[in-house]
């Protein structure tokens, strides 16, 4: 795309993103211009973020604990605030050597988790076969294996009692709250990665339940949650033998409940 063409092409975006509604319309034309290759791309990716599909999705990546993560359409979009998730796991236990993403997603967690402590063991899974091969892609780079299934069915059974940290980004919106979300997420998401059932902590508990015998001594599980949901979560991680405690932080809005396994 020759240089001359981007201001009038930036302004063209900027006011296609505006009338959309997009309210960060000149941060994200920057970005489409700077991942579009040509004029015509940058036409075919504006018009797809006109229709509502994530950002992330349309450029093909996300930013994500100092990492360009791929997003392809279809997988559940990366969000900041589980950075702090990340953050969390790092600092209980800064040395860990055997690491899994559950409900994996693009494999964000699993990748920023292993850029972070070095060489690992690293294991990530999904349900989505769709969110596997995206998240094959990303730990590649790490030496990480991805498997597809329903939770720990989807682990080989050689990490039972191995784990140091268990990283659950289980999906947690009340069924009845899915019609309520963004159009971004309700139509370019997958359900499985949103819907946590009629509390929306269904998987959490599943999670929880069966955490202390994956986990090493002295293992730890974290899980994101909402802010009306941490109650449950703590009872649900003390049901299941594991020590708790919950992290905030109010600036990203971010709810992690942290487990250690005795």
């Amino acid at each position: 795309m020759p240089p001359h063409a981007a201001p009038a092409l930036l302004s063209r975006v900027v006011i296609a993103l505006r009338s959309a509604g997009c309210v960060f319309a000149e941060d994200e034309a920057e970005l489409i211009l700077a991942t579009a290759r040509t004029p015509d791309e940058v036409s075919a990716l504006t018009d797809r973020r006109i229709a509502g599909e994530p950002l992330e999705q349309v450029l093909g990546w996300a930013g994500f604990h100092g990492l360009r993560v791929t997003v392809e359409p279809g997988v559940f979009v990366p969000r900041r605030r589980t950075e702090f998730l990340v953050d969390r796991a790092l600092a209980q236990h800064p040395h860990a050597t055997v690491v899994v993403d559950l409900c994996c997603g693009s494999g964000a967690v699993g990748a920023a988790l292993a850029a972070a402590l070095g060489t690992v063991e690293l294991h990530a899974a999904d349900i989505d076969p769709v969110a596997v091969r995206c998240a094959r892609g990303n730990i590649a780079a790490y030496g990480g294996h991805v498997h597809a299934g329903d939770l720990y069915e989807a682990l080989p059974a050689a990490l039972r009692g191995r784990v140091d940290l268990l990283a659950a980004n289980v999906p947690y919106v009340p069924t009845a709250e899915i019609a309520l979300l963004p159009a971004e997420a309700r139509d370019h998401e997958p359900r499985t990665a949103l819907d946590g059932g009629s509390d929306g902590l269904d998987l959490l508990r599943r999670v929880a339940a069966g955490a202390s015998g994956w986990l090493a001594p002295g293992g730890c599980l974290l899980v994101e949650t909402s802010e009306h949901q941490t109650d449950a979560a703590l009872d649900a991680f003390g049901e299941a033998g594991l020590t708790s405690r919950l992290a905030t932080d109010e600036e990203l809005y971010a709810n992690v409940v942290i487990g250690v396994r005795a």
